[in-house]
């Protein structure tokens, strides 16, 4: 039988290559996306072509009704969950925290943390049911590191909430032989930075890398569908940089 994993925000970016390359591991994949249904159709078709079987969970994370429902068609097509990619997160318009108003704020917690914790949380729960532990991987930042100080922030400060979730989450289920990590990406080629309107900004900063270039979403999938193998047996607690050095 398959291990399955559950990647939400699984359409584009990160969470696709992750997608493309769990299908060709052997995974079979609960790919969970908000909006963009012909882009996460696009994957799964993709992914079945590589051998896996995949379920399509439409669901906004900042909403905990539609999590629920994600977790539910997973019960209902497999029956278990063995791994996370806690994946989906938002970023914002470039901006001061004194152009920030409690509505932006609100927005980028509900997502990038409270339902990255309460997605977690559903999976944790049937992890333990099952008895054969699992392996969750939350998808940070080099922000968290960085502060983002006149760009993101907010996003940088949701993302540093997230590499302690991670730490403290990994202490509370090591003796239930689930693993947790997270993984810091740095500036890397995907959608998020035309979203938070600029999207010529991995060009612009790749200067600033060590390696003077920006990586692409497979440089970061590849790590991270490590963390999930057996190979990483022995990791949790831990996060891990992917940034060409910086």
């Amino acid at each position: 039988m398959k291990p399955v994993l559950l990647i939400t925000g699984g359409s584009a970016g990160i969470g696709a290559a992750c997608a493309r390359i769990a299908a060709t591991q052997g995974y079979d994949l609960a790919l969970n996306y908000r909006s963009d249904t012909s882009a996460a159709e696009a994957v799964a078709a993709d992914c079945r072509a590589a051998g896996a079987k995949v379920v399509l969970c439409q669901g906004d994370v900042a909403d905990p009704g539609a999590i629920a429902a994600v977790y539910a068609k997973i019960d209902t097509e497999f029956g278990r969950v063995d791994a996370l990619i806690n994946n989906a997160g938002v970023v914002d318009q470039t901006a001061k925290l004194t152009d920030m108003d409690h509505a932006r704020l609100r927005r980028m917690f509900d997502i990038n943390v409270i339902g990255a914790m309460l997605v977690a949380k559903k999976a944790v729960v049937r992890m333990q049911a099952q008895g054969d532990g699992g392996v969750i991987v939350n998808i940070s930042s080099a922000a968290a590191r960085l502060g983002s100080g006149n760009q993101y922030l907010d996003y940088a400060a949701s993302k540093a909430a997230i590499d302690c979730f991670t730490k403290g989450l990994s202490d509370e289920v090591a003796a239930d032989n689930i693993r947790v990590m997270a993984l810091r990406p740095g500036l890397i080629e995907t959608e998020i930075h035309a979203k938070g309107g600029e999207p010529g900004r991995a060009d612009r900063l790749a200067h600033m890398v060590p390696m003077k270039r920006k990586g692409s979403a497979e440089e970061v999938a590849r790590p991270i569908i490590w963390l999930l193998s057996d190979d990483a047996s022995y990791v949790t607690g831990s996060t891990l940089d992917v940034t060409g050095g910086r």
